[in-house]
């Protein structure tokens, strides 16, 4: 009796344990629930960019038939945004902007609930038309008419639920931004004084209502000429299939800039409080905000400049585009100008911040140059587009996660990761990502076109590289993991000191911690 009675107290505690977590609209909760969802999306996203890299590794066909290599294209770049990169970002809005703002809670917690829990099914529904018959999407992330409409098998019904499932929620994520940071701000706390991070993700939000209707109204058209005879698309039927490249790109190039943003608003909270200095140039880092949420609207077109754009526009898009570098450029000045005579010390959130700006830059730089119209005609493309992006969105986006995560985990878990682990993963994943995207800019100028299985002779040795180096920073990735899941489980206890100077200076902590005020740093005594 004994027995079946502490079974049955077992089995209640478990399922209480499983209604909290369903069920709950703590702000803390449902950032975790984001977080721990993306970071599983990452390591499937990564086991599809693996496959790609093994087919890769030699020329000719190895692995996979070249049906699958496009299904796998396609599924990566759609779990990497979407399912990892954005939903990130969203766990950490949901975790750090009620206490950056003194507000209890998020605004609309139960719709905040919903938002996350709409997001598994839209996966799985994608997930799962890889094993339908014919496969699953294989027209690329971008999925172009006609190769989406006219070309492509019944899985792509199943691709178009899931994105509007996916756009639902990030739309139902914005509103609660919004109505949280206007609404729920403490007393006294003006614009002006919130956050970097907060201000980023306000921006973001405004952004993801402007945009995500565009790409709800695009898959609906490539759903209508696909299954209801409608010709949106179709030259045949009096449609453009170049006019899917404008509506996909208005929402695809805002979408890019939702999915940096937050990383700007991270390292501005991460920089100021390892170079002990209030951040340099507040006011223009809200600005410069602002300004390229503005400009991401009136550029969308360079993704297009060999369709047979008048030169007019060619010229427009192209000038537009290099407008954009400007306040980019403030926000790098700006964070080494924090760092100029800083007392500085590199503590892991500080190494990732310090290496995506570096990184950064480097992907903004080659965005210059596939911005150069005639230039652009030898890019397109090509594999120089697929590092171009990369460096934006792996040691751009992803690093500025890691470094989020490693900056905040201490405040989450009450406990502290171990240091070595995670230098370790830094220098690994650095080293191997830059193995990994940066020969890609050569094989690319050398002509080698991208979303292809095979390739010519002269691209076998870089491709060799690049494969290693992408294993090499997938398997870093399971470090990450081990990482985070020490830390969550125990080890040492983090105390207001938690971010003591590393060169082993005495500290004077304001209470409470600098990362708990993100504003006030430490003061050499």
């Amino acid at each position: 009796m004994t027995t079946i009675a502490h079974n049955h107290e077992h089995t209640s505690h478990a399922a209480s344990g499983i209604k909290r977590w369903l069920f709950t609209t703590n702000h803390k909760d449902i950032g975790t629930l984001y977080l721990l969802f993306s970071l599983l999306m990452f390591l499937i996203g990564g086991a599809m960019a693996m496959v790609i890299r093994a087919e890769l590794f030699q020329p000719g066909l190895q692995l996979v038939e070249p049906n699958f290599f496009n299904q796998m294209t396609t599924v990566h770049g759609l779990i990497m945004v979407f399912g990892a990169v954005m939903p990130a970002f969203t766990g950490l809005a949901n975790w750090m902007i009620p206490m950056m703002i003194g507000a209890p809670d998020m605004a609309l917690p139960r719709m905040n609930n919903w938002s996350f829990w709409i997001l598994p099914f839209a996966f799985t529904i994608l997930l799962m038309s890889l094993f339908m018959e014919g496969g699953g999407p294989n027209f690329g992330w971008t999925f172009y008419a006609p190769l989406s409409t006219t070309y492509s098998n019944d899985n792509t019904a199943f691709f178009v639920f899931a994105i509007h499932i996916m756009g639902i929620s990030s739309i139902m994520g914005a509103i609660n931004v919004i109505v949280t940071i206007v609404n729920l701000r403490a007393p006294g706390m003006t614009w002006m004084k919130l956050p970097l991070f907060v201000w980023t993700w306000l921006i973001t939000a405004f952004l993801l209502i402007a945009v995500m209707p565009v790409l709800a109204g695009a898959v609906t058209m490539v759903l209508t000429d696909k299954y209801f005879g409608t010709s949106f698309f179709n030259a045949m039927g009096g449609g453009d299939p170049v006019m899917f490249q404008h509506i996909f790109w208005f929402f695809g190039h805002p979408e890019v800039y939702i999915m940096i943003l937050p990383a700007f608003g991270i390292i501005s909270s991460i920089v100021p409080t390892f170079s002990r200095k209030p951040l340099f140039g507040y006011a223009s880092m809200v600005y410069a905000t602002g300004s390229i949420a503005f400009l991401s609207f009136i550029v969308w077109a360079h993704h297009m400049f060999t369709t047979g754009m008048p030169l007019a526009g060619e010229l427009f898009f192209m000038y537009s585009t290099m407008l954009i570098s400007v306040p980019t450029g403030v926000k790098v000045f700006n964070w080494v100008a924090t760092m100029w005579r800083g007392s500085i010390s590199f503590e892991v959130p500080m190494l990732f911040s310090v290496a995506f700006i570096v990184l950064f830059t480097i992907g903004g730089f080659s965005g210059l140059m596939l911005a150069i119209t005639p230039a652009d005609f030898q890019y397109h493309d090509t594999y120089f587009v697929v590092a171009h992006f990369h460096y934006v969105l792996v040691t751009g986006a992803v690093f500025s996660i890691m470094a989020a995560a490693y900056y905040w985990l201490p405040k989450w878990t009450g406990n502290m990761y171990h240091e070595g682990l995670a230098k370790t993963h830094f220098w690994l994943s650095l080293i191997s990502v830059n193995v990994l995207f940066f020969p890609m800019h050569f094989v690319g100028l050398a002509g080698m076109p991208r979303r292809i299985p095979d390739y010519a002779l002269q691209f076998a040795d870089f491709n060799a590289i690049i494969s290693i180096g992408g294993f090499a920073f997938g398997l870093s990735q399971l470090l990450f993991v081990w990482v985070v899941f020490k830390c969550i489980r125990g080890g040492e206890k983090a105390t207001p000191q938690v971010w003591e100077g590393a060169q082993g200076l005495e500290w004077e902590i304001p209470s409470p911690a600098p990362y708990h005020t993100f504003e006030t740093p430490p003061v050499i005594k």
